[in-house]
């Protein structure tokens, strides 16, 4: 199989499993008071009756709003009066980007921190967010766009319920609530199956094509489930320019699944993507892409 083959396979197979969706939102009531809501934290100490309408999802709304600029989380907020564009990334970093009615708009209100809320799904309790305001260029004194918080170490990449009870824009007051889902591929049925424990074996520790046995002892003769066993998959779907990107689905790659494949080592966002190359580079008899060509450009 020739490099160009290769390559164009890899591709095919990047579009049949790009299918993440890595955020679904709740819909709490673009047009309802807060009060005719239930928080989705318990008794949060800085909500009042005075709080205007619970953010709603975009996706889920009516309102044909384009998606967030950065790949986020689109909540509105006051019938639509501003927006929230919420992004996640797979460190546990929160930016929460302040929006006009019209979610194009970029607007700077009020410097506050604000405190967050945030479970896992299926949990009781919360645990507590602190997002601290995080100027951009352009923004008036003592004003902000951005805003900035870092999930606990055991939130990380799970499916989550996230309020913030009050944010303060010109002078008014609103509950902001969205979920997001988990980074997994087990969440999304185009991403790769996990084969079966003979089918893995089998893959792994006999060589072929570009996969070879001098491969098979540098990955420490075992399978990628072996090797990775206990570490979770989070998955970043905006790697910025430079970043290593995973060969199969072009999201971030994460250096914790690194394979060795015809001499050379190349790194994956989770163990079934390390499946679906081998299966490649064994079908293979010309040199694979390099590692360096999955880089973001």
């Amino acid at each position: 199989m020739k490099v160009k083959t290769m390559k164009t396979k890899i591709s095919r197979t990047r579009f049949l499993l790009l299918g993440i969706a890595i955020a679904i939102f709740t819909t709490i009531g673009c047009n309802s008071a807060s009060r005719d809501k239930p928080s989705m934290v318990a008794n949060p100490s800085n909500e009042t009756e005075n709080t205007k309408s619970v953010g709603k999802s975009e996706s889920e709304s009516d309102h044909g709003h384009r998606a967030g600029a950065h790949g986020g989380i689109m909540v509105s907020l006051g019938s639509d009066s501003y927006h929230i564009e919420a992004v996640v990334d797979s460190e546990g970093v929160v930016r929460l980007y302040t929006l006009g009615k019209d979610e194009t708009r970029v607007i700077d209100i009020e410097r506050q921190t604000l405190k967050g809320f945030a479970k896992a799904d299926g949990d009781v309790d919360s645990k507590s967010i602190d997002f601290e305001p995080q100027p951009q260029e352009g923004d008036s004194e003592n004003k902000t766009s951005l805003f900035v918080g870092k999930l606990p170490k055991e939130l990380v990449g799970q499916a989550l319920d996230i309020t913030v009870p009050n944010i303060r824009i010109a002078g008014e007051r609103f509950r902001l609530g969205f979920q997001t889902a988990s980074q997994s591929h087990g969440d999304s049925t185009e991403m790769p199956d996990k084969i079966a424990e003979g089918e893995e074996q089998e893959l792994y520790l006999t060589p072929s094509g570009r996969y070879t046995s001098a491969d098979i002892d540098a990955n420490g003769k075992l399978t990628a489930s072996q090797k990775f066993k206990g570490i979770k998959s989070a998955h970043d779907m905006n790697p910025k320019a430079g970043d290593r990107i995973c060969p199969i689905t072009e999201t971030k790659a994460n250096p914790k699944f690194t394979w060795v494949i015809d001499g050379k080592s190349y790194e994956f966002c989770c163990p079934p993507c390390v499946d679906e190359f081998v299966k490649m580079a064994k079908t293979s008899t010309e040199p694979l892409p390099t590692p360096d060509s999955f880089t973001k450009k």
